[in-house]
């Protein structure tokens, strides 16, 4: 009697030696070369910030506040992945649904305010009056390197005399091209927002594909697991960009 030779089933549960699905191998393995590619561009970051001999600055141009509210945004948009995703695990489609779309609203508004900075970064200006930058430099207060630099090229006139009535507004942008600064910190924060994007268009189309029956179910939730594994890895990596590059950044002499 011949015997009947079943075909393996290629699906959700496929294993690999280690008992991990392929795809979610192949995740971890992504996402241990983005660790080393983004400590690569931080550690880049960290030996050239200070190494600009003109330009704008950390301390000129970052907008602590701003980027605070940002970041919160992206955290809880890691609350609301959890949740999506306990929602599929339940069977409770709509609220799997609803929570996706809360995830990739907030992604998007996150990209929306590294867009804001962005444009703001390059559209920077130095504006203050004479007088009040010498009192707080003469009073030993802390200035911003590109005041106190307008302030010594703008505000002495030839006798060494601050000019009083005098004041200061220039242009004083930052952009990649700007400085060794500004080249650094874009191509970090933009490879990340690159990344964020990715993830926004991942999740949008898994909301999507929900629609269709059969396709995402508490059985079938690999996609949706791949996706939370590489949104929540997202997040760790800005708390990490947040911390060296605009918590640090804002210190004098770091």
């Amino acid at each position: 009697m011949a015997q009947e030779h079943t075909a393996p089933v290629h699906g959700e549960h496929e294993e690999t030696y280690t008992g991990l699905n392929h795809r979610k191998m192949l995740m971890w393995a992504f996402l241990g070369s983005d660790c080393m590619f983004f400590g690569s561009l931080i550690a880049t970051y960290l030996v050239y910030k200070g190494k600009s001999l003109s330009g704008a600055m950390p301390m000129d141009v970052f907008d602590i506040p701003v980027t605070s509210v940002s970041t919160f945004v992206l955290l809880i948009s890691s609350m609301s992945m959890v949740l999506a995703y306990a929602a599929l695990t339940r069977g409770n489609i709509k609220g799997f649904r609803i929570w996706m779309v809360s995830t990739a609203i907030m992604g998007s508004t996150f990209i929306g305010f590294q867009v804001y900075e962005f444009a703001s970064f390059a559209n920077y200006h130095v504006h203050f009056e004479c007088s009040e930058i010498g009192e707080d430099i003469a009073q030993g207060k802390h200035v911003k390197p590109g005041d106190e630099h307008f302030f010594n090229k703008e505000c002495i006139d030839e006798n060494g005399l601050v000019k009083t009535d005098h004041h200061v507004d220039e242009k004083y942008g930052l952009k990649p091209q700007t400085n060794l600064f500004g080249t650094t910190f874009f191509t970090l924060t933009g490879f990340h927002g690159a990344h964020v994007t990715l993830g926004v268009v991942w999740l949008l189309s898994i909301f999507f594909l929900s629609f269709k029956r059969g396709i995402v179910t508490p059985e079938k939730n690999l996609d949706l697991d791949l996706a939370a594994l590489y949104w929540h890895f997202v997040d760790v990596v800005w708390i990490v960009i947040f911390t060296v590059v605009y918590l640090f950044g804002v210190f004098p002499g770091y």
